[in-house]
């Protein structure tokens, strides 16, 4: 799995940080979201610029598997000429 690594120089108290071992470690503040919440984070807030692998690797590692469609958009690849 591709976890987001967030720049904690910047911002020490980003959402996405994780440990040593790439354990989420702001857990509870992700669990304790709604699935709308998390839906609206991920598609138009914190996380909107994360790529579609490293959200399905959130949402996977948060038990929100079943969000993945809401949140991670197509990626179309256009037709070779």
């Amino acid at each position: 799995m591709q976890f987001y690594k967030p720049d904690l120089g910047t911002n020490p108290d980003d959402p996405f940080a994780r440990d040593a071992e790439d354990k989420l470690i702001r857990r509870a503040y992700w669990l304790d979201m709604t699935d709308q919440s998390i839906v609206l984070a991920l598609t138009q807030g914190i996380g909107a610029a994360l790529n579609n692998e490293e959200k399905r690797a959130h949402l996977a590692d948060v038990g929100r598997d079943h969000l993945i469609e809401k949140i991670c958009v197509q990626e179309l690849i256009p037709p070779e000429n």
